[in-house]
């Protein structure tokens, strides 16, 4: 869509109202990448003010029409503007629209003009996400949760625009539920080596979760901050990274986000490493789509020659735009003279525009969680599977709970019982993929110093207190994202570190360890470190308080072969570290040994200078 003021050079000074009347808004649209899809889940758009001149700013055109009481007329003519050219030049996937939370309340959105717009350019609600801005004051909130209430039932969907800019979208994000949130850029930018603006937003992903919301991360200028908030499970971004803002935007990512994508993921600790779980290529059925340019006609003949098909993809070339539903075509075409009418009408006409779309890589936590998050249609439909946004086939819900079932049931079988923390099948699962993928890691081997006294002493039932309180703290200890937690047997545990920072986890753990057994023991025990117990001689002695001692073994990629290799290693690192504690002068509260050379060399190694809790 050319600008009509184009062609006027040099034009530093317009008026508002001369843009109005001769329509002078140039659309742009910027792609949004669904990390779960590793594709396109849509495009925002985007409105620009006559090219050279004080209006091409956004920020500038609508605080000049605002000044002269014309926001309004400003508004209503960049969504007809933006709904035209998306049309016009078949953009698939959403479209988030800018909208101010009184627009609506509006005759043009609240009567319906807005919707017969769309229905004249076959643009399905299901395909439009009203993201509210915050620059004006909601004065009638119950009015607009009402008509938000309205455009849901229509299909509608919603976001919240740069949720951390201020106090009061933190409200809006609490009373309207919205769909989707987008985080301001200022805590995107530079997460990748900022930790405070890590944990603002890992602060910001609990909440959505928990609001059922999908986050999108603004502001992605850099592959850095694009794999940084991708490993932290944000669903989706944005950003100059991935594209900028076009009147023609890009249909498929580009080589240097495809290059992002394909880089190996954090592995997160989970009971059932992500690595080695199914991905939804296990759930693929290779099942031929058709065309956009076949018409209904020929989609019932599909259906019609297939009893057990239910659903058929459509595609405009290799990119999938549409789920079309048996029930559907049939319940359009049951109506008196619905197929004289449209069955020559092309196939997207009943489709639904906004399918679930998956990349084959994503995992099958990934998948069920946008399922949880997606309409319930999505469950009778099933979903879309592509590589890097090309269609490859679909998928069935039914199969996949099947599958999560199953997973389940594995999980709990290899549980440890007393802790729920994986047992020794995954945690070498998880090892052995985390091997494969070639990732550097630190393998940790923490144990309970004088347990088995402990035990005896004060009971079974005290003992397992201790092992379940070292869980607990070893989970509250680690990384989600990154760090892996298992729990091998009795009292030892193993932790697969991604953390830079691990040492000083593993010193925080032992810390806390310490002060904890304070409530585990009289005060008079806790006091002197120990208490008088038999031991194996039946002897009388001074049995010293539970502590623990911490082995580890940093695993660079190629120097093992196996959670055996890796296993043994640590086994051995432990070793020195309860040495390292025997030998102190003073009685310790734990040790970590870090054994920092190949596992080949462990055997012959005396030890090293352990590194001490002061």
């Amino acid at each position: 869509m050319r600008n009509t003021l184009d062609c006027l050079p040099n034009e530093d000074y317009i008026s508002i109202e001369r843009v109005l009347s001769t329509r002078a808004l140039n659309p742009v649209f910027q792609p949004i990448v669904d990390f779960r899809a590793n594709a396109f889940l849509g495009y925002e758009g985007l409105i620009r003010g006559p090219y050279g001149t004080h209006l091409q700013r956004p920020d500038h055109l609508f605080q000049e029409a605002q000044l002269l009481g014309l926001g309004p007329e400003l508004e209503v003519m960049c969504l007809e503007i933006l709904l035209d050219q998306h049309a016009g030049s078949y953009i698939p996937g959403r479209l988030f629209l800018n909208v101010t939370p009184s627009l609506l309340l509006t005759p043009y959105l609240r009567a319906g003009v807005f919707s017969d717009r769309l229905k004249d350019l076959n643009i399905s609600p299901s395909r439009i996400v009203f993201e509210l801005t915050e620059n004006q004051k909601i004065t009638d909130l119950p009015g607009v949760l009402d008509a938000i209430t309205h455009y849901r039932s229509q299909g509608f969907q919603f976001a919240i625009d740069d949720l951390g800019e201020g106090f009061s979208n933190l409200r809006m994000w609490s009373d309207l539920r919205p769909e989707f949130v987008k985080i301001d850029k200022h805590f995107i930018k530079g997460i990748a080596t900022d930790r405070i603006k890590f944990h603002f937003v890992r602060a910001m992903q609990d909440l959505a979760e928990i609001c059922r919301s999908s986050l999108i991360a603004e502001g992605i200028e850099t592959e850095a901050d694009f794999l940084c908030v991708r490993d932290m499970g944000i669903s989706c971004c944005q950003g100059f990274f991935v594209a900028q803002p076009a009147a023609d935007p890009p249909r498929f990512a580009n080589a240097q986000t495809i290059a992002a994508l394909s880089r190996p993921r954090l592995l997160r600790g989970s009971v059932v490493a992500q690595a080695t779980a199914p991905s939804a290529r296990s759930l693929l059925r290779e099942l031929p789509a058709l065309s956009v340019t076949e018409n209904n006609d020929a989609a019932l003949a599909h259906f019609t020659n297939d009893a057990q098909l239910d659903v058929l993809p459509v595609v405009r070339g290799e990119q999938p735009i549409g789920m079309l539903n048996r029930h559907v075509l049939a319940d359009r075409f049951a109506r008196p003279f619905q197929k004289e009418l449209f069955g020559k009408r092309s196939c997207d006409l009943f489709m639904d525009q906004a399918p679930l779309i998956v990349d084959q890589t994503a995992t099958i936590q990934e998948l069920a969680m946008m399922l949880a998050l997606a309409p319930k249609r999505y469950l009778l439909d099933g979903f879309i599977i592509t590589d890097k946004g090309r269609y490859l086939g679909v998928g069935s819900s039914h199969h996949l709970m099947a599958l999560i079932t199953e997973m389940q049931i594995s999980a709990a079988r290899y549980a440890n019982p007393l802790t729920q923390l994986p047992g020794n099948v995954p945690t070498n699962e998880h090892i052995d993929s985390m091997l494969q993928s070639r990732l550097p890691f630190v393998a940790a081997y923490v144990d309970i110093d004088n347990f088995k006294p402990f035990n005896d002493n004060y009971g079974y039932r005290r003992g397992d207190d201790v092992i379940q309180l070292l869980g607990q703290m070893l989970l509250e200890h680690v990384d989600p994202t990154r760090d892996f937690v298992g729990h091998i047997g009795g009292d030892d545990f193993f932790v697969v570190f991604q953390s830079p920072d691990w040492e000083q986890r593993c010193w925080d753990i032992i810390a806390t360890f310490g002060e904890a057994m304070a409530t585990l023991v009289g005060q008079e025990d806790y006091a002197s470190g120990g208490y008088m117990a038999e031991n194996r001689k039946g002897e009388v002695v001074f049995q010293s308080l539970p502590t623990l001692s911490a082995g580890a073994v940093r695993v660079l990629p190629g120097e093992y072969d196996s959670h055996r290799e890796v296993s043994s290693a640590a086994a051995i690192a432990k070793k020195q570290a309860k040495k390292a504690q025997k030998n102190s002068e003073a009685q310790k509260r734990g040790a970590v040994f870090m054994e920092r050379r190949h596992a080949t060399s462990l055997v012959s190694v005396v030890g090293e200078i352990p590194y001490y809790l002061n």
